[in-house]
Protein backbone atom coordinates (compact mmCIF):
# COMPACT_ATOMS: atom_id res chain seq x y z
CA UNK A 1 0.00 0.00 0.00
CA UNK A 2 1.14 3.48 -1.22
CA UNK A 3 1.20 5.96 1.70
CA UNK A 4 -0.05 9.37 1.97
CA UNK A 5 1.82 12.29 3.87
CA UNK A 6 -0.50 14.26 6.23
CA UNK A 7 -0.78 18.05 5.51
CA UNK A 8 0.31 20.06 8.26
CA UNK A 9 -3.40 21.64 7.99
CA UNK A 10 -4.95 18.42 8.78
CA UNK A 11 -2.64 17.40 11.11
CA UNK A 12 -3.64 20.85 12.99
CA UNK A 13 -7.35 20.46 12.39
CA UNK A 14 -6.99 16.78 14.04
CA UNK A 15 -4.87 17.92 17.27
CA UNK A 16 -8.09 20.50 17.43
CA UNK A 17 -10.20 18.09 17.40
CA UNK A 18 -9.69 16.67 21.09
CA UNK A 19 -12.09 18.87 23.32
CA UNK A 20 -11.07 19.30 26.99
CA UNK A 21 -13.20 19.73 30.15
CA UNK A 22 -11.59 22.12 32.83
CA UNK A 23 -9.29 19.78 34.59
CA UNK A 24 -9.68 21.28 38.39
CA UNK A 25 -13.59 23.62 38.30
CA UNK A 26 -11.86 24.93 41.68
CA UNK A 27 -9.06 26.60 39.79
CA UNK A 28 -8.61 29.95 39.62
CA UNK A 29 -8.68 32.38 36.45
CA UNK A 30 -5.06 32.57 36.87
CA UNK A 31 -3.89 29.28 36.74
CA UNK A 32 -5.74 28.43 33.39
CA UNK A 33 -3.80 31.16 31.98
CA UNK A 34 -0.76 31.78 30.00
CA UNK A 35 0.06 35.49 30.33
CA UNK A 36 2.08 37.72 28.11
CA UNK A 37 3.85 40.85 29.63
CA UNK A 38 2.86 43.94 27.41
CA UNK A 39 6.60 43.97 26.40
CA UNK A 40 6.27 40.61 24.69
CA UNK A 41 2.93 40.46 23.16
CA UNK A 42 2.35 40.07 19.43
CA UNK A 43 -0.13 41.47 16.94
CA UNK A 44 -3.11 39.05 16.80
CA UNK A 45 -3.94 38.22 13.37
CA UNK A 46 -6.65 40.07 11.50
CA UNK A 47 -9.39 37.00 11.42
CA UNK A 48 -12.27 38.09 9.40
CA UNK A 49 -14.81 36.72 7.34
CA UNK A 50 -18.21 36.11 8.19
CA UNK A 51 -20.52 35.20 11.29
CA UNK A 52 -22.96 32.84 11.19
CA UNK A 53 -25.57 34.22 9.06
CA UNK A 54 -23.13 35.54 6.46
CA UNK A 55 -22.48 39.18 7.89
CA UNK A 56 -19.21 40.56 7.13
CA UNK A 57 -16.88 40.44 10.75
CA UNK A 58 -13.31 41.17 11.47
CA UNK A 59 -11.25 40.98 14.72
CA UNK A 60 -9.89 44.70 13.73
CA UNK A 61 -13.33 45.73 14.01
CA UNK A 62 -13.01 45.40 18.12
CA UNK A 63 -10.26 47.70 18.30
CA UNK A 64 -10.47 49.82 21.74
CA UNK A 65 -12.10 47.38 23.52
CA UNK A 66 -10.94 43.96 25.06
CA UNK A 67 -11.38 40.89 22.93
CA UNK A 68 -11.98 37.44 24.42
CA UNK A 69 -11.86 35.29 21.57
CA UNK A 70 -13.20 31.81 22.04
CA UNK A 71 -12.75 28.63 19.86
CA UNK A 72 -15.19 26.15 19.91
CA UNK A 73 -17.34 23.70 17.95
CA UNK A 74 -21.00 22.56 18.66
CA UNK A 75 -20.33 19.30 19.23
CA UNK A 76 -17.64 19.98 22.03
CA UNK A 77 -19.79 19.36 25.40
CA UNK A 78 -17.00 22.05 27.91
CA UNK A 79 -17.98 24.50 24.73
CA UNK A 80 -21.47 24.32 25.51
CA UNK A 81 -20.72 24.57 29.06
CA UNK A 82 -18.84 27.39 28.62
CA UNK A 83 -21.11 29.42 26.14
CA UNK A 84 -23.72 30.88 28.66
CA UNK A 85 -20.55 31.74 30.74
CA UNK A 86 -19.41 33.32 28.02
CA UNK A 87 -22.93 35.20 27.39
CA UNK A 88 -23.27 36.66 30.63
CA UNK A 89 -19.52 37.95 30.15
CA UNK A 90 -20.43 39.59 27.27
CA UNK A 91 -23.69 40.89 28.69
CA UNK A 92 -21.92 42.25 32.34
CA UNK A 93 -18.53 43.75 30.71
CA UNK A 94 -19.65 45.06 27.06
CA UNK A 95 -20.29 48.59 29.00
CA UNK A 96 -16.38 48.63 31.13
CA UNK A 97 -15.35 47.85 27.14
CA UNK A 98 -14.89 44.05 26.96
CA UNK A 99 -15.96 42.04 23.33
CA UNK A 100 -16.22 38.43 23.15
CA UNK A 101 -16.34 36.94 19.65
CA UNK A 102 -16.65 33.09 19.09
CA UNK A 103 -15.02 31.62 16.43
CA UNK A 104 -17.23 28.69 15.29
CA UNK A 105 -14.77 25.54 13.68
CA UNK A 106 -18.25 23.03 12.85
CA UNK A 107 -17.66 22.06 9.77
CA UNK A 108 -21.17 22.97 8.53
CA UNK A 109 -22.51 26.93 9.54
CA UNK A 110 -26.04 25.47 10.37
CA UNK A 111 -24.28 23.50 13.52
CA UNK A 112 -23.32 26.50 14.50
CA UNK A 113 -26.65 28.65 13.68
CA UNK A 114 -28.23 25.93 16.11
CA UNK A 115 -25.70 26.31 18.37
CA UNK A 116 -25.73 30.08 18.69
CA UNK A 117 -29.69 30.00 18.94
CA UNK A 118 -29.64 26.65 21.37
CA UNK A 119 -27.88 28.78 23.59
CA UNK A 120 -28.74 31.84 22.81
CA UNK A 121 -25.22 33.44 22.58
CA UNK A 122 -24.99 37.47 23.20
CA UNK A 123 -22.03 37.59 20.72
CA UNK A 124 -20.82 37.39 17.33
CA UNK A 125 -18.71 34.36 16.24
CA UNK A 126 -16.73 34.34 13.14
CA UNK A 127 -17.17 31.13 10.98
CA UNK A 128 -13.93 29.20 10.33
CA UNK A 129 -15.08 25.70 9.27
CA UNK A 130 -12.39 23.14 10.25
CA UNK A 131 -10.16 26.14 11.37
CA UNK A 132 -8.46 26.82 8.16
CA UNK A 133 -8.34 30.09 8.70
CA UNK A 134 -6.71 29.90 12.80
CA UNK A 135 -4.56 27.66 11.17
CA UNK A 136 -3.13 29.69 8.61
CA UNK A 137 -2.92 33.35 10.54
CA UNK A 138 -2.38 32.17 14.18
CA UNK A 139 1.22 31.76 15.41
CA UNK A 140 1.57 28.05 16.07
CA UNK A 141 2.32 28.81 19.60
CA UNK A 142 -1.38 30.23 20.44
CA UNK A 143 -3.11 27.13 18.24
CA UNK A 144 -4.33 24.87 21.04
CA UNK A 145 -4.45 20.85 21.24
CA UNK A 146 -8.15 20.69 22.33
CA UNK A 147 -10.74 23.41 22.08
CA UNK A 148 -12.31 25.24 23.65
CA UNK A 149 -9.65 27.77 24.17
CA UNK A 150 -9.31 31.32 24.42
CA UNK A 151 -7.24 34.18 23.62
CA UNK A 152 -7.37 37.21 25.41
CA UNK A 153 -6.51 40.56 23.29
CA UNK A 154 -5.49 43.74 24.93
CA UNK A 155 -6.81 47.28 23.73
CA UNK A 156 -4.26 47.63 21.07
CA UNK A 157 -4.90 44.18 19.14
CA UNK A 158 -2.24 42.25 20.60
CA UNK A 159 -1.95 39.04 22.08
CA UNK A 160 -2.40 38.95 25.94
CA UNK A 161 -3.16 35.91 27.28
CA UNK A 162 -4.02 32.56 26.51
CA UNK A 163 -6.72 30.24 28.07
CA UNK A 164 -6.64 26.09 27.13
CA UNK A 165 -9.71 25.43 29.05
CA UNK A 166 -13.43 26.68 29.80
CA UNK A 167 -13.99 29.94 31.38
CA UNK A 168 -16.47 31.08 33.75
CA UNK A 169 -18.06 34.87 34.11
CA UNK A 170 -16.26 35.09 37.05
CA UNK A 171 -12.78 33.68 35.34
CA UNK A 172 -13.29 36.74 32.37
CA UNK A 173 -13.67 39.10 34.52
CA UNK A 174 -10.24 38.30 36.46
CA UNK A 175 -8.85 37.71 33.38
CA UNK A 176 -9.77 40.84 31.62
CA UNK A 177 -10.11 43.36 34.71
CA UNK A 178 -6.00 44.27 34.76
CA UNK A 179 -5.93 44.32 30.30
CA UNK A 180 -9.00 47.47 31.02
CA UNK A 181 -6.78 48.91 33.54
CA UNK A 182 -3.90 49.32 30.72
CA UNK A 183 -3.33 52.66 28.74
CA UNK A 184 -3.36 51.81 25.22
CA UNK A 185 -0.63 52.59 23.14
CA UNK A 186 1.82 51.46 25.86
CA UNK A 187 3.85 48.69 24.38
Amino acid sequence: MRRRAVSPVLTALLALAACTPRQDPDASADSLVNRVPAAGREAAPDLAGTDLDGRRIRLSAYRGKVVVLNVWASWCGPCRAEAPELSRAQQHLAAKGVQVLGVDTDADRSQGRAFASDHRLAYPSLYDAGSRQLVRRLPAKYLARALPFTLFIDRDGRIAAQGLSSFTETDVRTVTRPLLDEKTGKH
